[in-house]
């Protein structure tokens, strides 16, 4: 094993424990991440698997198919978080009419 991949293994357990700690309740999150991570493993322990993949579904190289498939991943997780913001803001915005309205029965 080279440096390189000890380097990077040990980043991508630091993450999957920080991952499992912050949403313990998330189990479908953390299901994902568990399977996002050991694929992360996978294809930094045998490099060549990515090539050989890349080739199977038309890409030029392992390292094309990796930088595709991590923008998909952001974009989703971009997406998730923007639909979880959305749903802060409806929820803040319900508070604070609420509030306002019993507020405004006791200003007479």
């Amino acid at each position: 094993m080279t440096a390189i991949q000890i380097v990077l293994i040990t980043g991508v357990l630091f993450i999957l424990v920080y991952f499992i700690q912050r949403l313990q309740k998330a189990v479908i999150s953390v299901l994902f991440m568990v399977l996002l991570s050991g694929l992360a493993v996978l294809f930094i322990l045998q490099p060549e698997l990515t090539n050989t993949i890349a080739h199977k579904i038309g890409v030029g190289r392992g390292a094309d198919l990796v930088f595709y498939i991590s923008i998909l991943l952001f974009w989703y997780f971009i997406l998730r978080l923007y639909a979880r913001i959305r749903k802060l803001e409806e929820t803040v915005t319900t508070l604070i009419r609420q509030e306002a309205i019993k507020n405004a029965g006791t200003h007479d």
